[in-house]
């Protein structure tokens, strides 16, 4: 069929990064299902059953250049995807032919594949995660102490920093990258296990030799740069590794939607504005929009990992006893595209960050419009100190403040200041009452809690995730 009249993957043709496509390719897949067969044929060896250099040899040779065409035919046939690829290999290496799979069950290479690709797959995420939080740490230290409007319920509430709203993006991050690490850290491969977890084919091979049997499996986790292995399965690893990761996943999507809705919302208040190219178009209609379409971007993918990570959750709660077959259609589509689809997203969001644009005097005016507002209650108590009735300074404030709030909603200029400095009853002049109009005077511990935050959780927590993903790339 013509490639125009088919379905084709947004996330493989718009989206996705060539290094995570790859992950989940046909030909990442069943070479890692050739390696794992090579693994456990020198296993096998190793511990005495009667398989040769030249066996092994013959597979080593043929392993990447892997004949679909056979594999395909053979699958049609059969309709069995591992009998294909073992009848594959098996053509191309005819001596090793009796020998390939020898003792496993299919979920000896689909499984164990699938783990080594979820580890993968993640330090991606992990590395991605990490330049992202990077990018942030440097904006936070950059506008640290740059007063800002701070919003509750998308009202102007007091002011904060950018660069401590930016720590608030940073903070969800962070909580993702210790999630994510966790499950790197955790993870265990399946191993040798047989049909249901028994282990009893290995024990046969073996003369029941159990020692033996445990043996094989610590020499295939080694081979793969696996410390752990799972210690009981059925046919199947349960499910619920899939649905961990991928619970991590989601919070990376809900971390890095919450970024993007805030920077939309920032850019319609004309303060802050994602990257825009020279030549890039906005709007058909209106040529001159300037529309936040990579955070929306962000947002739209964010909000299918959020819902697709429902998916594993699902399956790990219906795989019947040992196992049952319902997980995998579902489970080759969640579990990849989540990965393909939080890959973009951080993609994303690293070019946003790399590049953000702050228009600082619109921040500024944007904050001496509201600050009237928030000086009051150091005006009331200023005015206290002086000798006025605490309760009488709050009323005389507070019909001012609603009069002036009514004025600047038909269009008026905020004249709270005025007002204050005309009433006799307050006992400040005009140019005291401005005195407290410092907008740094209202950030409270914003810039000091910036650079503790820098310095006691996100730099390092950079520095190490960085340096442990080149030390497990290298174990890959």
């Amino acid at each position: 069929m013509d490639e125009h009249n088919r379905y084709v993957s947004p996330l493989s043709t718009r989206y996705a990064s060539d290094e995570m496509q790859f992950l989940f390719s046909s030909n990442h897949k069943f070479r890692l299902w050739r390696e794992l067969w090579i693994a456990l044929a020198r296993a096998e060896k190793e511990l005495g059953l009667p398989i040769t250099d030249a066996q092994i040899a013959e597979m080593e040779a043929v392993k990447d250049d892997i004949n679909y065409d056979v594999a395909e035919a053979r699958e049609r046939e059969v309709r069995h995807d591992v009998m294909s690829h073992v009848y594959a290999f098996g053509q191309q290496a005819p001596h090793a032919a009796p020998i390939i799979h020898l003792g496993a069950t299919s979920c000896y290479v689909t499984d164990n594949t699938d783990l080594i690709i979820l580890r993968e797959a993640a330090e991606i995420i992990l590395q991605k995660a990490a330049q992202v939080l990077d990018n942030l740490a440097h904006f936070a230290d950059q506008y640290k102490d740059v007063p800002a409007l701070a919003y509750t319920h998308l009202q102007p509430a007091q002011l904060t920093t950018l660069g401590k709203r930016a720590t608030l993006w940073m903070n969800e991050l962070v909580m993702d990258i210790e999630h994510l690490q966790f499950e790197i850290d955790h993870i265990a491969l399946r191993g040798a296990k047989g049909t249901t977890g028994s282990q009893a084919s290995f024990l046969d091979l073996f003369d029941g030799d159990a020692e033996k049997v445990r043996a094989l499996d610590l020499k295939i986790a080694e081979a793969f740069g696996f410390s752990r292995l799972i210690p009981v399965t059925g046919q199947t690893y349960s499910r619920k590794i899939d649905s961990a990761f991928l619970a991590v996943l989601s919070g990376i999507a809900q971390s890095a939607s919450k970024f993007a809705n805030d920077l939309r919302l920032l850019q319609s208040f004309e303060e802050m504005e994602e990257p825009f190219q020279k030549d890039q178009i906005g709007s058909s209609a209106m040529p001159y929009k300037r529309n936040p379409m990579r955070a929306e971007r962000i947002c739209a993918l964010s909000r299918y990992v959020m819902v697709d990570a429902l998916n594993p959750a699902m399956t790990a709660s219906v795989q019947w006893m040992e196992r049952t077959l319902d997980d995998s259609a579902n489970k080759r589509l969640a579990v990849a595209e989540a990965f393909l689809a939080t890959d973009a997203i951080l993609n994303i969001y690293m070019n946003i960050t790399e590049d953000l644009t702050v228009y600082e005097e619109v921040v500024h005016r944007r904050v001496m419009a509201k600050l009237p507002f928030m000086a009051t209650e150091n005006i009331m108590m200023e005015s206290v100190k002086r000798g006025a009735n605490r309760q009488e300074i709050h009323e005389i404030i507070r019909v001012h403040s609603h009069a002036a709030a009514k004025a600047v909603k038909e269009g008026a200029e905020n004249d709270l200041i005025a007002r204050l400095a005309n009433d006799p009853r307050i006992p400040l002049s005009e140019d005291e009452i401005r005195s407290e109009l410092d907008p740094k005077r209202y950030i409270g511990l914003a810039p000091q809690q910036v650079e503790a935050f820098l310095a006691d959780v996100a730099r390092p927590l950079i520095a190490q995730t960085l340096k442990a993903h080149e030390t497990a790339t290298l174990r890959v």
